[in-house]
């Protein structure tokens, strides 16, 4: 390996690092018990931070909580008491607003993640988890803030935000690791 290989390391674990210290430790305490009291969770992200979200949802899964993604044959219609879990880092992605301007008129609440606090998905969502990344619309010119390409920086930080939070919300559902791991699908 050359020496530029343990840097580039070194400098993509400190981005991550200074992105997840910067997200509010409040709001994610309080969008986990969003979670924690839906009646049903419906999860959906566009492209790698769709992958993110889904790795999220099968940790619902695991954890007891009543969770779908968008998409999957089996999702069930959202309506009160109900959340919509949508991901969208640069809070503009046409999906996403449309998926949230059905779950609101149906009475689903949406709890959004993103980067931009601004964009258009921020003003639609009921409760958003600021996670301050390079995203695809900060990734050119003075805007870019990264050593990693496009979104990355984002989606590395769904990671880590979505185990932690898989951390606390094991806390206030008082789910066990036997119990968890005996949601666990058999079929792979």
């Amino acid at each position: 390996m050359t020496q530029a290989g343990p840097q580039m390391f070194e400098t993509a674990l400190d981005e991550l690092g200074a992105v997840v210290s910067r997200i509010d430790d409040g709001r994610i305490d309080a969008g986990c018990k969003m979670l924690a009291g839906a009646g049903k969770i419906v999860a959906y992200g566009c492209g790698r931070e769709a992958l993110q979200v889904k790795g999220f949802a099968m940790r619902l899964y695991h954890l007891g909580l009543p969770v779908s993604v968008v998409g999957d044959m089996t999702t069930p219609p959202l309506g009160q008491g109900d959340v919509l879990l949508a991901s969208s880092g640069p809070g503009e992605t046409s999906t996403v607003l449309t998926l949230m301007r059905v779950a609101r008129e149906a009475g689903a609440k949406v709890l959004l993640l993103t980067a931009e606090p601004a964009g258009s998905a921020a003003k639609l969502a009921d409760f958003t988890l600021l996670v301050p990344a390079q995203t695809m619309a900060s990734d050119q010119g003075a805007a870019r803030t990264s050593v990693l390409p496009m979104g990355s920086l984002f989606e590395g930080a769904l990671f880590l935000l979505f185990e932690v939070m898989v951390l606390k919300l094991k806390a206030l559902t008082g789910a066990t690791p036997e119990a968890m791991r005996a949601r666990h699908t058999n079929m792979e």
